[in-house]
């Protein structure tokens, strides 16, 4: 659904046809799991989560196409929401995100266990079973507008680790999700401080920009080269020997959650903009106004997706991994 005001990115790419990977190999359509016959961790990289969202199926068909194996353990390969997938139509790209519920906001057992049933509750059910046998979970997403890729590691320090391991996008956002429902990144033992499963999210940018595939393409290969599951042969072929920028991590403290019937921005906020002075008005929800929480406050994702119950944008501070390791 389009929203006032809202612009419509140009469709740089073609959303790959990802029909040769329905049947997979492991009973659940879309879903395959390539077992290298050698321990190691069992990790999982998902795309799709919503259906307009392209760089996950670039990333996977990639991986698909050059015959990408595990030197160890197991890879699993998940194309998720296909069902909305497949309604992409590039006159309405918005309108694929979902069929019936965001899909990425149904992760608790609560709702998973629960009898509501909808198109994209129904596919995590599916996919439940094996997420449940997985260590390590990379989960490539993209954003409406024009903006620098980012991972969001989580709240955890297991989780900014994964990030600053796998090294790419420069920025690092330690965050816990929405109030309006769980994320997969943050499910069960992804999202528990005692557990060894552990999760990334990687915003590669916006959702029709060529670059974003190019993004999630290396966040992928650089997630299995922490994981020492690719071969020297795939590293030589697709990875730059130069080392990724340094990166940044935002420790967000506070989302601002919409409760009335509208939000509207005090400017056209884009993201990362550093905010110089507490008390600095950011938008009105409903009648209420909102404020900037202190100085050099760090605007994350801020949304034109501005329903009740949706974050607006996420509010934050720059931290060095040094300052965020002594936090802990």
């Amino acid at each position: 659904m389009m929203h006032p005001g809202q612009k419509i990115h140009p469709i740089e790419v073609a959303p790959p046809d990802i029909s040769a990977y329905a049947h997979g190999n492991t009973g659940i359509d879309y879903v395959t799991s390539l077992d290298s016959g050698v321990a190691g961790p069992h990790a999982m990289i998902t795309g799709l989560v919503h259906g307009n969202e392209i760089c996950g199926a670039t990333a996977l068909d990639f991986l698909h196409r050059h015959d990408v194996r595990p030197t160890r353990g197991r890879l699993t390969l998940a194309f998720m929401n296909v069902a909305a997938y497949q309604n992409f139509d590039p006159t309405q790209p918005t309108n694929s995100r979902f069929v019936d519920e965001d899909m990425n906001r149904v992760w608790t057992h609560e709702v998973l266990g629960s009898s509501r049933r909808s198109v994209e509750l129904d596919r995590a059910r599916e996919i439940r079973p094996m997420l449940d046998r997985v260590d390590t979970l990379l989960d490539i997403h993209s954003m409406q507008h024009w903006a620098r890729p980012l991972s969001l590691s989580g709240p955890l320090e297991k989780g900014r680790d994964l990030a600053l391991t796998v090294g790419v996008p420069e920025v690092v956002v330690m965050d816990d999700g929405h109030r309006s429902g769980r994320r997969m990144r943050d499910y069960g033992g992804f999202g528990q401080a005692d557990s060894p499963k552990n999760a990334l999210l990687v915003e590669c940018g916006q959702h029709w920009q060529r670059d974003s595939g190019q993004v999630a393409i290396e966040a992928v290969l650089r997630f299995l080269w922490h994981l020492d599951m690719l071969s020297g042969s795939v590293i030589a072929a697709h990875l730059s020997a130069k080392p990724p920028p340094l990166q940044k991590v935002i420790e967000v403290t506070d989302a601002v959650t919409i409760t009335g019937a509208e939000f509207r921005f005090s400017q056209n906020f884009r993201e990362l903009e550093v905010i110089a002075k507490m008390g600095t008005l950011l938008g009105h929800d409903g009648r209420r106004p909102v404020f900037t929480p202190y100085d050099n406050c760090v605007l994350v994702m801020p949304t034109h997706r501005l329903g009740r119950g949706h974050t607006a944008v996420r509010l934050g501070r720059y931290i060095s991994p040094a300052q965020a390791a002594a936090a802990d």
